[in-house]
């Protein structure tokens, strides 16, 4: 008997219908947080959060020392740490990808390729490292790493008193979760290009839809780690294992 076989041309018509369909939805979720982006502002910059996570402090907070807005996002995992900093330490373009609307983020060139797989050559991390976001831009220098719990990404340019903070905090949870902190932070000049690209009348509406994308599929990803693995298997070599390093 034989067995037919679906045309491998068949999957990629729909795994690019699935990524349209995505792109279409970034864009029109973008739309309408740019149109109520000043009414649904604070809901958006402390998505996800708890009164107690915003007031914390996070390693990297104190690098932009006078901030123009911020943001805290957070979701809960159901993953411990160690299942959870393997997607976030390849995150980057031409590491892991961004995790997000990767339809949309190559509109605007970025060659970003999301994967699905925990890439072991890009599981180490330093003080010192850069992390692109598009080809053409300047990548963001990481700046502390503390495995299982924290990676910062910081640039600044004196001249036009741009700056990012960009980090990650993986908080533990009853045990078997894991709570990821996302703390973003800005300051731009007072340039209409300045405030059009740093400030947050463009970028805090459309970076948040980035960025909750960006966390949901972390979490998926994470969880889908965690069920994987055999329950009497040997523990996963922990990231916390290797030595730690800091700015």
């Amino acid at each position: 008997m034989t067995t037919y076989r679906r045309p491998a041309t068949s999957t990629r018509v729909r795994r690019f219908a699935a990524m349209l369909y995505e792109t279409l939805c970034g864009i029109a979720l973008i739309k309408i947080h740019v149109i109520l982006g000043r009414p649904l502002r604070n809901w958006r910059t402390t998505w996800g959060t708890t009164a107690a996570e915003r007031d914390r402090t996070y390693p990297g907070d104190d690098l932009v020392r006078e901030p123009g807005w911020s943001y805290t996002h957070a979701v809960t995992v159901a993953a411990p740490p160690a299942d959870v900093w393997p997607w976030i330490v390849q995150i980057g373009q031409g590491r892991g990808g961004l995790y997000s609307y990767v339809g949309l983020e190559n509109l605007i060139g970025c060659r970003i390729t999301n994967t699905d797989s925990v890439l072991p050559e890009f599981q180490e991390l330093r003080p010192g490292d850069a992390i692109h976001l598009h080809p053409k831009a300047p990548p963001i220098p990481v700046v502390f790493v503390e495995a299982d719990s924290h990676l910062v990404m910081h640039g600044h340019d004196p001249q036009t008193s741009e700056g990012t903070v960009w980090g990650f905090h993986l908080l533990p949870h009853d045990g078997s979760t894991t709570r990821v902190i996302e703390r973003g932070c800005y300051s731009y000049g007072p340039s209409l290009r300045s405030r059009l690209t740093f400030g947050p009348l463009l970028l805090e509406p459309i970076s948040f839809v980035m960025s909750r994308k960006m966390l949901l599929t972390i979490r998926k990803l994470a969880e889908h780690l965690t069920v994987s693995r055999p329950e009497h298997a040997s523990a996963p070599i922990r990231a916390s294992d290797r030595s730690r390093s800091r700015h």
